[in-house]
């Protein structure tokens, strides 16, 4: 089912990303792939895979590396939001602007890859898009607070963007990976999930029939209450 498809990653040079571009692109996909690290990207091309290099805080590259999957296939089927960099100081500590810079990467670079493949997916009449989300964005846990942040502005903004195309066939979901030895951490844990575990939750998304779930989260290919189902909050009003 995934052959045919455009599916579109960012932050897929590494890790989580690298794993679901090669993965789709077996599965005979076509993969566009962008990221900030041009080795690992010459390591994508050389499997066939498209890349552009993209830095996801800025509009500008987010739109043309959108741009350039509707030039080499003209749709975009799945588009995988997943760029994103560890974090690791206390508030007090962090170094001066390291906090805008880690929310405009982690969030921005959803706000902006949604903003300029929902019109495309418009006209095309469907799509799907999955932003990598974290339990993190529910904890306290300390030197993580710039990713708690740009995380739980994912969900917030994945649910108002998911209201925004109700009306299309167009379904926005996020996917907690769960705990995955990449780089994220900066260094080896061999005793975390090896990142293709994640792809199984991955295709799901990306193939959800018409109709189904949006503005929804997904963990091991299964629905996850975030925030404990936004803790009943609708209750009476």
């Amino acid at each position: 089912m995934i052959e045919g498809k455009t599916i579109a990653i960012t932050g897929a040079a590494n890790g989580i990303g690298r794993a679901w571009a090669e993965l789709f692109k077996a599965d005979g996909a076509a993969v566009i792939a962008c990221d900030k690290d041009n080795k690992k990207l010459q390591e994508l091309e050389e499997l066939d895979i498209a890349t552009v290099s993209a830095d996801v805080s800025n509009p500008r590259d987010v739109e043309r590396f959108i741009n350039l999957a509707i030039r080499r296939t003209g749709k975009i089927d799945a588009l995988f939001n997943n760029a994103g960099m560890g974090f690791g100081y206390k508030l007090e500590d962090s170094p001066e602007d390291s906090f805008e810079h880690h929310v405009a990467v982690h969030l921005f670079g959803v706000v902006y890859g949604m903003k300029y493949a929902i019109p495309f997916m418009r006209k095309q009449g469907n799509g799907r898009i999955i932003n990598t989300i974290s339990r993190n964005a529910e904890t306290d846990v300390p030197t993580t607070s710039a990713y708690a942040a740009a995380k739980a502005g994912i969900w917030a903004a994945s649910r108002v963007a998911a209201k925004e195309v109700a009306d299309t066939d167009i379904l926005i979901n996020m996917l907690i990976p769960g705990p995955t030895n990449t780089q994220i951490w900066g260094k080896e844990m061999n005793h975390l999930q090896e990142p293709k575990a994640t792809y199984p939750t991955a295709k799901m998304l990306a193939l959800l029939d018409e109709g189904g779930p949006s503005a929804k989260v997904f963990w091991d290919e299964k629905e996850y209450p975030m925030f404990g189902q936004e803790n009943e909050i609708i209750k009476g009003k």
